[in-house]
């Protein structure tokens, strides 16, 4: 009698908590449409660190971080695997050397801010997803 109980409690179990379901998930880094948008806020906002004469739209950028967080949740992403994305030293690591390798090809230079400037109002211009998130001053 007591293997059919054990027996049906592992079953039970199995059902309620599906072993793979978390695993089956691709890391956020994969998932373009947060990984996309999520840069571009990033991007953003290093230009506009940099650049005297550009500002982020900040209630637009907030407005946009809200969506991806609604978005990867519909997605089957818990706020706290958003955070621990968002946080994790590694991915703010990468999401860097990303954003340093498109302002070296775009001819950005950290010494020279007035580049920074130059690649703002040619995304401004462009009304790229970055530029979208920038303002002149």
């Amino acid at each position: 009698m007591r293997p059919v109980w054990i027996a049906s409690i592992f079953a039970l179990a199995a059902a309620v908590v599906p072993a793979s379901a978390e695993a089956s998930k691709p890391s956020l880094r994969d998932v373009s449409e947060i990984e996309q948008p999520l840069f571009a806020v990033a991007m953003a906002k290093e230009v506009a660190d940099h650049c005297d004469s550009l500002g982020a739209r900040f209630l637009k950028g907030l407005g946009e971080l809200r969506r991806l967080r609604a978005r990867a949740n519909e997605l089957g992403y818990a706020d706290g695997e958003i955070r621990d994305y968002i946080e994790s030293d590694v991915e703010k690591a990468r999401m860097r050397a990303k954003g340093e390798k498109l302002l070296s090809q775009s001819g950005v230079s950290y010494q020279n801010p007035e580049t920074f400037c130059a690649f703002g109002r040619a995304e401004i211009k462009k009304n790229s997803a970055i530029g979208a998130l920038l303002r002149a001053k």
